[in-house]
């Protein structure tokens, strides 16, 4: 007997909807029951974008080019047969555009650290979809657990410079959803920042008062002069 068509499903071909600029993608749009021959037509934002028939019950494969902004609007496909004349709906879809992270940019409050001091390290990339997932190294050796940064803004790690070994080379990589795309920044070094011999603030000290002294000095020998003289008239 004729049977009315089951709701189609509607579902990327690639497995996600996450896309990028130019890009091809295949939608495909399936009644698993219902009585053939089937019209399939696929929607973007309520207007007809394409019509396929199929004389049986195998999926109908849409095929689109992501070349805009208006082509992330949400897609339905809706199923005919014989039986009704309304047809039946599938879900909705909607596409989203990824961008590829930049390369990211690692920096310190300070270039310059000594031992025992507390430093900070930040990540940034300017440009890539988010969220975006950064990693700090130490040479070849990760530091931190991934950051994921919902927002613009640098993942930011806080150091202690313990030893010698605490001034090697740095770099962090980032990473979102744009698959076999991960950047990684420019080295990052701290350098030995020169500390002052305590015996130097004792010896400006010291001196200054020494100066002070011959100016004193200098200035009471012509009062002893002047006294001197009177005193033997």
């Amino acid at each position: 007997f004729p049977e009315m068509l089951s709701n189609p499903r509607l579902i990327p071909v690639q497995g996600t909807l996450n896309v990028v600029m130019n890009q091809n993608v295949t939608l495909s749009c399936h009644s698993d029951s219902g009585s053939p021959p089937v019209r399939y037509t696929l929607f973007k934002r309520g207007r007809k974008v394409s019509i396929l028939n199929r004389p049986d019950l195998t999926p109908s494969l849409f095929n689109l080019t992501i070349n805009s902004a208006d082509d992330m609007g949400e897609y339905k496909c809706k199923a005919e047969n014989n039986i009704s004349s309304r047809g039946k709906y599938s879900n909705s879809l909607n596409f989203t555009l990824i961008e590829p992270v930049s390369k990211p940019v690692l920096s310190s409050s300070t270039s310059q650290a000594k031992k025992g001091q507390n430093v900070t390290l930040s990540c940034l990339s300017e440009n890539g979809s988010l969220p975006i997932t950064y990693i700090f190294f130490k040479g070849r050796e990760s530091i931190s657990p991934p950051v994921k940064m919902q927002k613009r803004e640098a993942a930011v790690i806080f150091l202690f410079i313990n030893s010698s070994s605490d001034f090697g080379t740095y770099k962090c990589r980032a990473e979102n959803s744009f698959h076999n795309n991960t950047k990684y920044s420019k080295s990052f070094n701290f350098t030995l920042a020169e500390e002052r011999k305590h015996s130097q603030p004792l010896i400006i000290s010291l001196g200054l008062i020494l100066l002070l002294f011959i100016i004193a000095f200098g200035l009471a020998i012509p009062f002893f002069i002047i006294r001197s003289h009177k005193a033997s008239e």
